[in-house]
This record gives C-alpha cells, sequence and structure tokens, in this order.
C-alpha cells in the first residue's frame, strides 16, 4: 500500500479533495526548520482556507500570519492567532469587514497594506468613524507590478500616514516577490537579493521617521528558504503546507510532501488508447496548461483535453483500465483548486475518518 492508497475510497464520491494530516505537519515542521526562529514565519493561508490546519500551524508555535481575504482574516481570529496581516489593501466593503473584525477580536493585532494616499485617508476616515487606530503595512512594489507603491514614492506616503492618519498606525513594510520563479536556484537566489534589496533601501528611508522598530515582510514559497536566511525580515509562505507539482517540479530544493490530492475515477473508456475521469476544470485550477494534474498511481497517463466535467487522458493501453477505476492526483496547482471545495476529507492511517469545513472559500461568511 502506497502513502496516498485509501482504503475505505468507496465511501466518497468523486471528484473530491483529500489531505494528509501527518504529512502536513512535516510540511509545518520543515518551514520552521528552515525559518529557523518560528518567530519569523508568517505562513499565508490563502492556500489552505481550513481551520484545522491553521490550528496546527498555531500547535506548532506559530502565532503570526498572512492572509488575503476578509473570510480568511474571520476564520484565524477563532484559532488562538495572535496577529493577523490582510495582505491586501482592502476597499468599500472590506474596509467594513476588517473593522469588524478588529472590534469583536480586541486580543488580536490586525493590520493590512496601503499603497497609495487615497486609499489612507479613505481607511483612516472609517476608522475616525469607529474611534479604533489600525496598524498597516506600506506595500512596496519590488518587481511584481500588481500591487504596490513604487520603491522611491514610498518615504513620501510613509509621511502622509504617520503625519495626516491620526486613526493609521504604520507598522512595517511589505514586499511580495512573486515575479520571481526560477527552477535554477542560483537565478532565483540573485533575483531575491534585487527585490529585497529594494525593499531594504526603502526601509532605511523609513525607519528614521518613527522612534519604535518596524517590520519588513517579504517573499513567497519560492524565495521562502532565500530570505530565511536574513536576520531582519518576516517570511510568508504558503504553499508549502499542501505542495504541488508546479511547486515540486520547479523547487527541487524544497522538500515539503505532497499533503492535498484530487480523487477521480474513470467513467468512460472512450478508444485503445484513451479515457475519460470525473476531473473537469470546476474541480482542479485550470488556469495553466495542461497537464494541470498529475497521477501518482498512473504516472504516464496524459491530460489531453478538459471541460467541465470531464478529464481526457492518454494511456498505452484503455484495456488496463475499468470504469470506476481510482485515479490519485497532485494538482499542478494546489491553491486554487482548493477553493473549489467546501470540504476536504482527511486521510488518517490510509482511512477517510472525517472531514474539514474548507471555511475561508466563503469570502462573505465572516460578515
Amino acid at each position: 500500500m502506497k502513502w496516498f492508497d485509501i482504503k475505505n475510497i468507496e465511501s466518497i464520491d468523486s471528484p473530491a479533495l483529500v489531505v494528509y494530516p501527518d504529512r502536513i505537519k512535516r510540511n509545518i515542521e520543515l518551514a520552521k526548520k528552515i525559518a529557523g526562529d518560528v518567530d519569523r514565519l508568517r505562513p499565508h493561508v490563502k492556500t489552505n482556507k481550513i481551520l484545522e490546519v491553521c490550528q496546527m500551524m498555531v500547535q506548532a508555535g506559530i502565532t503570526k500570519f498572512k492572509c488575503a481575504t476578509i473570510a480568511e482574516a474571520g476564520m484565524l481570529s477563532t484559532r488562538g492567532v495572535k496577529d493577523i496581516l490582510l495582505a491586501y489593501q482592502p476597499v468599500g466593503p472590506k474596509i467594513k469587514g476588517l473593522i469588524h473584525l478588529i472590534l469583536v477580536n480586541k486580543d488580536i493585532r490586525f493590520s493590512c497594506l496601503v499603497d497609495n494616499p487615497e486609499s489612507a485617508y479613505i481607511i483612516n476616515d472609517y476608522c475616525r468613524g469607529q474611534q479604533i487606530r489600525l496598524h498597516v503595512f506600506i506595500d512596496v512594489n519590488i518587481g511584481m507590478n500588481r500591487t504596490g507603491i513604487r520603491p522611491e514614492q514610498a518615504p513620501s506616503l510613509a509621511n502622509l500616514i504617520i503625519k495626516e492618519c491620526d486613526y493609521l498606525n504604520l507598522i512595517g513594510l511589505h514586499g511580495y516577490d512573486g515575479h520571481i520563479h526560477d527552477s535554477d536556484l542560483q537565478e532565483r537566489q540573485r533575483k531575491a537579493d534585487l527585490a529585497y534589496e529594494l525593499l531594504k533601501e526603502t526601509f532605511q528611508k523609513i525607519q528614521p521617521l518613527v522612534p519604535y522598530p518596524l517590520t519588513k515582510v517579504i517573499g513567497g514559497t519560492p524565495t521562502f528558504p532565500i530570505h530565511a536566511r536574513r536576520p531582519d525580515c518576516e517570511c510568508s509562505p504558503g504553499t508549502f503546507v499542501f505542495w504541488d507539482k508546479g511547486y515540486g517540479q520547479a523547487y527541487r530544493d524544497m522538500r515539503f510532501n505532497y499533503a492535498a490530492l484530487v480523487i477521480s475515477r474513470v467513467i468512460s473508456i472512450i478508444d485503445s488508447q484513451h479515457i475519460c475521469l470525473d476531473l473537469g476544470y470546476k474541480a482542479v485550477a485550470s488556469e495553466n496548461p495542461l497537464p494541470r494534474v498529475y497521477f501518482l498511481n498512473e504516472p504516464n497517463a496524459k491530460p489531453v483535453a478538459q471541460s467541465e466535467e470531464h478529464l481526457v487522458v492518454k494511456v498505452s493501453d484503455s484495456s488496463q483500465y475499468a470504469i470506476g477505476q481510482v485515479f490519485y492526483g497532485v494538482p499542478h496547482h494546489i491553491c486554487p483548486t482548493v477553493a473549489l471545495y467546501d470540504d476536504a476529507y482527511v486521510i488518517d492511517e490510509g482511512r477517510i475518518f472525517k472531514t474539514w469545513e474548507i471555511i475561508a472559500r466563503k469570502r462573505y461568511f465572516f460578515f
């Protein structure tokens, strides 16, 4: 029996998401080892979105987290987390949602990102209306070109927050380097160093503006081991907790385990070399070209076509497959795959014994 085999697989319909807590635990321990000091680890929960997985990290001594949605922030607030960074610039109802969480969780330090004066003023006005002070990080564009203020403009924004936004408390700088995804470690190191220098130089201009120490938060999973060697920043990997085929192929220097799979079954034999599975792009992340999933028990099976509820797979001899046969798949991209499911089946000692709700896929659940 292989590590992924499920003895009572007949008890669940497919497609389905399954998770392996023992492997999740090993991934958490490896992340702690890479970080060196657990206090410098701020995992991003956008990958798992599951209360119980976050609780595993809390039990491992992790107290600070990053998230992307109000629902994820709300999820974290129920699990003994003391420091939650909404790594997103809230607008409209998101500001109200964040303020609501602050009002009902006074023992938690919430913070969010700001990258422009208009947002700073708007968020400050909302906070004034509720008479609360909100901690903020200035989001600095260190190469991702998605959000973040240009480094040379960041000191001006810092001055504005400090002098004109009386209900905002500047506590640090945030930089995300998601544009760095080189498989070659040396090239990844070179680019990560450049991104870090941008954040560091900006930080050095802003730190003298306040009498207390500011914090630097940088990176995701691909550059995590690189930034972890720096003594003056917090690291925020996310995918590490489940891992996936995309990262497994690209970053062989990292030894995380696959800890979440998708289960599918053969529903049709098409011809001598093609079969069809019940794994459409509503069941596995589809933003990448095929193959979007790799099968642990059928490594030579090649996905060749996909629609909403179907996946056509090329095999050497379709007569070797039976209707209903189970395929265990590793998604190319696990993060959006998780968000496609309401629940994950939990596998312990080769058996399904309960489910975990993927509660934070409900964006508005915590309002």
